[in-house]
């Protein structure tokens, strides 16, 4: 009776591991820089150490690196999941939405004005890579997907670039670029504006080629 009972082989530990392909490890280390780079942030704001600030930004740069690695090599060894398209997208939302969000949180944009465009630019993302699974499933259907709509969510990486930019110049709290604006007595930090047309941009209709 308990041989029958027996748990069954998909149970056993690390058995969804060994379903991984090559290119899944890859997607996992862009999600692990992506989740360094929050961690980095949260140290810059316990230290007030800069170089923490420039490691963040290093380790989005890392995971648009394992990004672009884990699709090639998927083409390479020509096998592809199910598994493999939502690992990429879970970790592309924490790579390149959630981390640039904290990125800009800790480089000065607190404001509650500047929270909400954040979490803003962070749902955007989440919608984009939605929308993007279901129109890649579709588009398959008929051949290779030629296009993708709105920008692709690395894009934010420019928005990266900027805040190492302003860390780089010591621009960061009270000294953050363009300053920012007392609207009925909530802050509003202009810079963050970037990150509102970056979302904005993600869930537009605009059409890109896909390389």
């Amino acid at each position: 009776m308990l041989s029958a009972m027996a748990t069954p082989k998909s149970n056993k530990p690390f058995a969804m591991i060994r379903e991984f392909h090559l290119a899944d490890w890859f997607t996992l280390a862009n999600a692990v820089c992506g989740t360094g780079a929050m961690f980095s942030m949260m140290t810059y704001l316990q230290t007030d150490d800069v170089r923490h600030v420039y490691f963040a930004c290093g380790l989005v740069l890392a995971a648009l690196i394992f990004d672009i690695l884990d699709g090639r090599i998927a083409r390479w060894r020509q096998k592809t999941s199910a598994m493999g398209r939502e690992l990429d997208s879970l970790a592309d939302i924490i790579s390149f939405g959630v981390a640039p969000a904290v990125i800009a949180y800790g480089c000065g944009m607190q404001g509650l004005y500047d929270r909400i465009i954040l979490v803003f630019f962070v749902a955007c993302g989440v919608s984009r890579l939605a929308r993007y699974n279901i129109t890649a499933e579709a588009l398959s259907e008929g051949g290779k997907v030629k296009y993708f709509e709105g920008t692709p969510i690395p894009s934010s990486l420019l928005l990266v670039a900027l805040m190492f930019a302003a860390a780089w110049q010591d621009a960061l709290g009270a000294s953050l670029w363009f300053g920012q604006v007392d609207i009925a007595g909530f802050i509003l930090h202009p810079m963050v504006l970037f990150f509102a047309v970056s979302g904005s941009l993600m869930v537009s209709r605009i059409r890109f080629p896909k390389l």
